[in-house]
């Protein structure tokens, strides 16, 4: 059986993107800081409390960050927080 080929596209207005190999996720979340990252749609903080709510209960480090608008990309502050505060991070996106 072969693994399936992934393309991924970046969803930034640039239009000429940086080419980054994608990282490879952590074997485990144990001992990590998890972002939850609300990019400010409707209902995403509804996912958002959801999936905290699960982290925690298995003893996980969790940081909430939102945006202030979807309309907009995030504000640099925001960026700098998950990057340099967690490990991975999980972005909602909900209607």
């Amino acid at each position: 059986m072969t693994s399936p080929t992934w393309v991924l596209h970046d969803p930034t207005s640039e239009l000429d993107p940086i080419v980054r190999p994608r990282l490879r996720p952590p074997p485990s979340l144990e001992g990590r800081t998890i972002a939850l990252l609300d990019i400010g749609k409707i209902r995403s903080d509804e996912f958002l409390d959801t999936v905290e709510k699960e982290l925690r209960a298995r003893g996980l480090d969790v940081l909430r960050v939102a945006k202030p608008t979807n309309a907009k990309p995030a504000p640099d502050e925001v960026i700098h927080r998950v990057a340099g505060d967690a490990d991975v991070a999980v972005v909602a996106l909900a209607d």
